[in-house]
């Protein structure tokens, strides 16, 4: 496993991060290191976890932002006034059928 120090964790992406953090579960899992060696892993997977929170938070945000956006202009779509009969062309019909 190819392993970045744990200060280039904030240039990972989600799915790097969770690859290197299902490694280290695994690893620590299996009991193949020595005690020192996993705290050291789980030290980083600590570090690789709260880069998938800055990753989600940030994600959720934009998704906010996002939903946000789209009911504003559902607003301003379902808010547009309705056709005025000044709005009509000159010599339209109007309800009474009469032209004048």
């Amino acid at each position: 496993m190819a392993k970045a120090k744990k200060d280039e964790t904030g240039e990972l992406s989600f799915e790097e991060a969770i690859k290197q953090l299902t490694e280290i579960v695994s690893g620590i899992e299996s009991g193949r290191a020595s005690l020192q060696d996993s705290l050291g892993e789980y030290e980083r997977g600590m570090a690789l976890i709260n880069r998938c929170k800055e990753i989600l938070t940030a994600a959720e945000k934009r998704i906010e932002k996002i939903s946000a956006s789209a009911q504003d202009e559902s607003k301003d779509a379902d808010s547009e006034p309705a056709e005025d009969e000044n709005d009509r062309p000159e010599g339209a019909d109007d309800e009474s059928g009469e032209l004048f």
